[in-house]
């Protein structure tokens, strides 16, 4: 919401300055976002009247003026702008004025003609970005005023950023109103003068939809002057709330919009047939806009029709059939309620937002509509009179009423009020709050009972009227005390992990931390997790974002996306992030929500080279191993197995031969892999090397064994190279885990420290002594005791029961 610094003035002037005032909005909870000036600083600008334009005598864009500027005597300026003219009154920088950007005005001799001074445009002064040449004022201005007054460029201009709930303050008198209340400062609302009417006609309006439109108020109005100038002060005040000035009757309307909240539509009365009916849109109906947008009317869109079809779209934006020109004479006024919960989020289906919509879809007062069109009324009658000296046809209010909000009572105790604030105010001070913000209430053994005004929407439960009284009784008089509590430093689990210490872990690794939206497109939900019922959001913020997200994988492939479109090489990517999935053995909880797991899991991507490019390594393409050793890493001292997934429990968004479950002390925790190519095709993505993505439950990464003593052995370790082949299909480790179950159980095994793979080999060459569907595999076994040294015996008959394990479990042979 912008405003004018002064005009809210007019409304409530408090002995404050500006500094202090937009201070005080601050803490009363509308956030003051800019403070501009109006202008930037000048001085000695003054109104001056031009009296003589003369050519000049040595150049042809040159003119030669006088001008009156309040002096005994006329000044002799010089002037080149195209629009300068005998009896204009314009802005004159007289000699020895200070202009914005330091620029000083000087005696000078232009083309050997003197200048006393400068005539300025609106550029020249900074109070505009566009110079058609001088910037012209109206013709009552006084010559010889400081152009500041008369201009009044002491003026500020505020924004603030209004929370949802403060509907009430999208208008100059809704400010008002709280600075009133802050400052126990006399409020000057507008008069809204009843103007009586001087003939009969009223325009039949029905409601078929009252869950659509509450209440609906209008009034005819006969030969008004719709090509009638915008009054200046009208025009300033607009400007100065970014409103751009277009005609007279539409400047009116968006003023009284401003000044009083009340979005309105003035239709033009020749242009609409019959009466009007207010109901929902109907299958196949159109409208074209008032922004010349054509749009198709869904069901649940209200309309403002009549016998042609629909004229406007119910509290968002009149029709370009019947709107309004400088060749109007019969208007039409409207004021309507109209239910917010029948408007939010229609305009922004369409792809734009509306004044209108913007405050209906936040409620609007219901019981001043007709006030609101006699403030209409009376401002119409004022700047657009009649034609040709006749007076305007005012028809009486056609005001229905059929279903309104009822202001439900709300309680508040004092004792509540007073704990949740954290200062005993008094009863009595209590009361004088509700008072000033003109609410009215009874007190009861220490409860208030407050109704809200008709124009208060956010005032529902007892923290509502809690927070007006932290709000007015002021957040800068409320004492910052420190808890009083007990003070207990909790020890840390040894073996758990925090999730910043995860974090760290993580980065450590060469991977930076993304945060993405849990709410993503439905689409990345069937593709990369074959969901395809998806928990949806009842309200989206935006189209593409409008279910929850089961993996981390669209954020991360989106994230990814975003940096090679920017030239990024090599993108390794990280997020820790909740996702949502279905699960009915979820109940309600502190935390939880019935229905609905929401598990914290780690995801990560790494694309790109292995490493950065450098002399000593040749650039090769990361792959599924160097993503495996990096989890490893992560999950250490744990062991970390991978499990290539089987053919029916395939992940989705992985390549079906480069992915794999990952399984950590014998549970699964996640997966790893590259994408599928499909995916890569769809999604833009580079085809030579593909994207390696991780995802962990995080609670298992957060998990960490405790480390145990074991004794150093002090005699030598005795290392063997055993070589074997298998059935093609048998898995590494495979033959890892028979060994690893061995060694708990059997005594000849205890000497054996380690088990790993260093080579494999395959050839389709029989003579080679492998068959085409064998593989051979060659470990290296270290063998080592802390008691003593190991002799030939031992070995041998460690390194014989492994063969024979191998053989029984794996059909393994020696090679």
């Amino acid at each position: 919401m912008k405003f004018s610094e002064n005009w809210l003035r007019t409304f409530v002037n408090p002995a404050l300055d500006n500094a202090q005032l937009t201070h005080l909005l601050t803490m009363a909870g509308l956030e003051v976002e800019e403070n501009d000036p109006v202008a930037p600083a000048f001085t000695g600008v003054v109104v001056a009247e031009v009296l003589e334009v003369a050519p000049h005598p040595n150049a042809d864009r040159l003119r030669v003026c006088k001008v009156n500027v309040g002096q005994a005597e006329p000044l002799q300026i010089v002037c080149g702008a195209p629009n300068v003219a005998v009896g204009l009154k314009v802005p004159c920088a007289t000699i020895g004025a200070s202009l914005p950007g330091g620029m000083a005005i000087k005696p000078v001799t232009m083309r050997g003609v003197d200048s006393q001074g400068m005539l300025c445009s609106a550029k020249e002064l900074g109070i505009s970005e566009e110079s058609n040449g001088l910037h012209i004022l109206v013709a009552s201005a006084t010559a010889g005023q400081d152009i500041r007054q008369a201009l009044d460029l002491d003026d500020r201009l505020i924004t603030i950023k209004l929370t949802p709930n403060k509907a009430d303050c999208l208008s100059l008198l809704g400010v008002a109103r709280e600075v009133s209340a802050l400052t126990d400062t006399p409020l000057s609302a507008p008069a809204n003068t009843p103007v009586p009417s001087n003939m009969a006609e009223v325009l039949p309006v029905k409601i078929e939809a009252p869950d659509l439109c509450g209440r609906f108020t209008g009034r005819v109005l006969r030969g008004v002057n719709a090509a009638a100038p915008t009054p200046q002060w009208m025009k300033d005040r607009l400007e100065r709330c970014g409103q751009r000035s277009i005609s007279a009757l539409v400047d009116i309307s968006n003023y009284v919009m401003l000044e009083q909240g009340r979005p309105n539509h003035i239709f033009d009365l020749d242009k609409v047939s019959g009466g009007l009916t207010v109901r929902w849109a109907k299958a196949g109906e159109t409208l074209k806009l008032l922004n010349e947008q054509t749009i198709e009317l869904a069901a649940d869109i209200g309309v403002v029709a009549d016998a042609n079809g629909p004229e406007a779209m119910a509290g968002i934006m009149g029709g370009d059939a019947t709107a309004v020109s400088t060749e109007t004479r019969n208007i039409y006024l409207e004021a309507a309620f109209w239910w917010p919960e029948a408007i939010a989020g229609k305009a922004r289906r369409y792809n734009f937002s509306t004044d209108a919509s913007h405050r209906f879809e936040r409620g609007v007062d219901f019981a001043t509509n007709a006030e609101h069109i006699e403030r209409l009324t009376q401002l119409i009658l004022e700047v657009c009179g009649g034609v040709n000296g006749e007076p305007v046809q005012v028809g009486p209010i056609d005001d229905q009423a059929v279903n309104l909000p009822a202001r439900t009572p709300v309680k508040m105790r004092v004792a509540r009020a007073q704990k949740i604030i954290g200062v005993a105010i008094p009863e009595s001070e209590m009361a004088a709050i509700f008072k000033r913000l003109q609410l009215s209430f009874t007190l009861e053994d220490g409860m208030f009972t407050v109704t809200p005004p008709s124009y208060r929407f956010d005032i529902a439960i007892e923290e509502d009227l809690v927070e007006e009284i932290a709000r007015v009784y002021g957040f800068d008089n409320i004492p910052a005390n420190p808890p009083v509590a007990p003070s207990k430093m909790l020890r840390q689990p040894e073996g758990q992990r925090t999730l910043s210490q995860l974090r760290q872990l993580v980065a450590q690794a060469d991977y930076q931390e993304v945060i993405n939206y849990s709410f993503v497109e439905a689409e990345w939900e069937t593709d990369f997790a074959a969901n395809n019922n998806p928990i949806k959001l009842l309200n989206p913020i935006a189209s593409q974002l409008a279910v929850m997200r089961s993996n981390l994988v669209g954020s991360l492939l989106q994230t990814l996306r975003f940096n090679l479109n920017r030239k990024a090489s090599r993108v390794r990517v990280f997020e820790i992030g909740r996702v949502f999935k279905r699960d009915a053995v979820v109940v309600d909880g502190p935390a939880t929500v019935a229905g609905l797991d929401q598990p914290l899991h780690v995801g990560g991507l790494a694309f790109g080279p292995a490493q950065e490019e450098q002399w000593g390594t040749p650039t090769r393409a990361v792959d599924f191993y160097d993503v495996k050793a990096d989890l490893e890493l992560l999950f250490a001292p744990a062991a970390v197995r991978c499990i290539a997934f089987s053919p029916d429990e395939a992940h989705p968004a992985l390549h079906p031969g480069r992915s794999a479950n990952i399984e950590v002390n014998g549970r699964v925790v996640g997966w790893l892999g590259e994408l599928h190519p499909r995916w890569q095709q769809k999604y833009d993505l580079p085809q030579q090397a593909a994207p390696v993505l991780f995802e962990i439950e995080a609670e298992a990464l957060r998990q960490i064994a405790v480390p145990v003593f074991a004794e150093i052995s002090r005699f030598p370790a005795v290392v063997r190279d055993l070589a074997v082949v298998v059935p093609i299909e048998t898995p590494v480790q495979v033959l890892l885990d028979v060994v690893a179950t061995a060694r708990s159980e059997s005594s000849a095994l205890g000497v054996l420290q380690d088990v790993r793979l260093f080579d494999e080999f395959r050839s389709k060459d029989p003579a080679k002594g492998l068959m085409q569907n064998e593989k051979s595999l060659a470990f290296r076994l270290t063998l080592q005791d802390t008691e003593q040294t190991l002799d030939d015996a031992v070995v041998d008959a460690a390194i014989t029961q492994v063969t024979q394990l191998w053989t029984q479990h794996c059909d393994a042979r020696l090679r």
